[in-house]
């Protein structure tokens, strides 16, 4: 449980240095940073992966390329949904989907090391 608080905590924190890189995306405080990664967290772990599973046929078309997007749109989904967490647009919520994930995967690595699972 504590792990998955710090992860959660970490993710926050990933998403408040965000803007520092893009100033296309804007997190007003630790608060809606917090509540925007459990969303993102939560959207992540009960609709995308429906999305994907629906998506599947082009998905292979596209060598996986659609994931991309899918990220991408379920991102800019949530800054609609939460308050103080903002983003311009698509391609904004595109690239900080990907540098998000990129950030957390590293970050999580070095915090938490290896997982036992892989």
């Amino acid at each position: 449980m504590l792990k998955l608080l710090l992860r959660w905590a970490l993710n926050g924190l990933l998403l408040l240095a965000l803007p520092y890189l893009m100033e296309s995306i804007r997190v007003e405080s630790f608060h809606a940073a917090l509540i925007a990664a459990l969303c993102i967290g939560l959207v992540n772990a009960l609709i995308r992966p429906i999305l994907i599973l629906v998506t599947l046929p082009i998905n292979i078309l596209t060598l996986g390329l659609l994931t991309f997007v899918i990220n991408g749109l379920l991102f800019w989904f949530v800054s609609s949904v939460v308050k103080g967490f903002e983003v311009a647009g698509f391609w904004a919520a595109f690239w900080g989907a990907l540098l998000y994930s990129l950030f957390s995967a590293l970050a999580s690595l070095i915090v938490f090391g290896r997982d036992e699972r892989s």
